[in-house]
Order: structure tokens, then sequence, then C-alpha cells
């Protein structure tokens, strides 16, 4: 499962207002959103690599016997979850894992997952679903993005020095009332994949900050780069992704890279893991320990 994403600006309205739970946004946050599509040439390719992502794993799950299908449902677009579980149902499966492509839980983000195949599922009781609510500390999750990590220092002259910067999407500010793991699970991940690499320091930021008036996590990504100074090297690593889409085309490529050079800053970010030999391991690696629990 996958977040969901408009294929096109005339979805971008509907898009939104399926995120806000059917409430439309003002006009000028919907132009602001196809601006920024625009920016990355009109749309996300999301659904395309969730699809790859999907299709690779079933080949990995079932390379020396047969294990089961792949189905790719999304939170907030087509395909919705609940258009895919039907499909899902008429193979008649004893067991379902439900699988979310976000490594770190939080209750905003990740119930609402559940929420929806729950919703999906209420007239098929008798199937056993295992819903998988975090993998941030998969081993093979930690390498694929180590071994990204290792790819994007060589582009740096080894003799100059790199700031490393990790990054996950924002959430509201309230989440620490609720004594939600995300931010402690995005430190875990982020100190493990360090010491893999060998890193002797880094930081972490957020970003991709709604367009609210509500208190988002910070230090925003934007903020960090305008602590360091001109000339500085700075490998930016968004361990809380697992694909490209805007959050990454745009947020990333396009305003963190233009703020960094408006400050004489080298900015590069790590290839995404989309369909890494390595990240397709450990989405396998989650499925088949999930499968040995009884």
């Amino acid at each position: 499962m996958a977040y969901g994403t408009p294929s096109s600006e005339d979805e971008i309205a509907p898009y939104l207002a399926d995120i806000r739970h059917g409430r439309p946004s003002r006009p000028e946050i919907v132009e602001k959103l196809k601006q920024r599509y625009r920016k990355i040439g009109g749309r996300s390719p999301l659904l395309e690599i969730t699809n790859a992502q999907a299709s690779a794993l079933q080949k990995e799950l079932n390379a020396n016997r047969e294990v089961g299908k792949v189905h790719v449902g999304m939170k907030h677009w087509h395909p919705y979850i609940h258009e895919v579980v039907p499909q899902i149902l008429r193979d008649n499966p004893n067991r379902i894992i439900a699988l979310v492509l976000a490594p770190h839980y939080s209750q905003m983000s990740i119930e609402g997952y559940k929420e929806a195949l729950v919703k999906a599922l209420s007239n098929s009781s008798s199937v056993q679903v295992d819903f998988v609510e975090s993998w941030y500390d998969n081993p093979l999750f930690h390498q694929a993005v180590a071994e990204k990590v290792r790819d994007a220092l060589r582009k740096f002259p080894s003799s100059e020095k790199v700031e490393v910067v990790f990054t996950a999407h924002s959430l509201p500010e309230r989440i620490l009332d609720l004594n939600n793991p995300y931010p402690s699970q995005l430190q875990a991940s982020s100190r493990t994949v360090a010491n893999l690499v060998g890193l002797r320091k880094w930081s972490f930021a957020y970003q991709s900050a709604g367009m609210t008036s509500v208190k988002w996590l910070g230090p925003d990504i934007l903020e960090k780069l305008g602590s360091y100074s001109t000339g500085e090297n700075v490998l930016v690593v968004p361990i809380g992704f697992v694909a490209d889409h805007l959050e990454i085309l745009y947020d990333i490529d396009v305003e963190a890279q233009e703020f960094a050079k408006d400050r004489g800053l080298r900015l590069i970010r790590t290839e995404s893991l989309n369909t890494s030999r390595t990240f397709i391991q450990a989405l396998a690696d989650v499925v088949k320990r999930r499968l040995e629990t009884s």
C-alpha cells in the first residue's frame, strides 16, 4: 500500500479533497500544487514505481516456491485499497499480509491504511489479516539505504567534508503528545545507516510539511540548509521515503536544490530505493518474517 497520487492536473483538486475527507481545498492551494507538479513534468511516477516494486517483490517471494500474489492499493487515489480488496478475495486467500511502503510508524499516517483495509474487508471476517505496522528496523532496509549513501558520497571529492542530513515527511507537532514512535524510529534507522556507512557526523531534518497553520515537526530541511556556510557540501538522505514522487522530485530536487544554490551550497541527494535489488529483498524479508509467525 502507498499514499496515492493524481495522474493529471484535473485530478489534483479531487485528490486533495480525498485527503481532507471530502472538504475542498482553497483555489490557491490547488493552484500551488499544480505548479509543483508542472515543475516535475506534470505528474508523479509513484504509481508506476509502486507497481514495479510489487512486481519485483512477487518475483522475489516466489523465487523458490509459490508464496502468493502481490497487489497494489492506494490510500488516497486509484487504485484505492477498497478497489483492490475484491480482486484479492476472488483468489480465496487464507491470509493477507498488509504492508505499507512507509518504514516508520505514525498513528496519523499508518492507522489510515489500516482503517481503509479493515473497512474494505468488513464482509470477509474469515480471512486472516496480518498488518505490518512498521519495518524501520529491518537490516536489509538499512543495507539498501546505506548502499545509496555510499554511492552518493562518491560524487563528492574525497578530500572534502560532507554534511549528511537524513530526512522524512514532517507531521503536526501534536503527535508528540500521543507518545508517537515516529521520531524515535526515524532517529534509530538513521543512526543504524550512519553506523553502517561509517559516518562520524550526521543530522536529521523534516521536510514536506503541510500547508496548514498548525505547528509541524522540525527542523525543516530549508532551515537546516540555511545553517550551513557558503561552499559547504550537503548530502540529503530521504530515509522516510522509498520511491520517487512529489516530495522527492519537487521538495528536494527543486525547492531544496534552488534554496541551496542561492546560498552557495552543493547539494546532492541519494537515489531513491525504488526497485533496487537490496530494497526488494528487504520487502521480501519483511513479508517472510510475518509469514513465519503463527
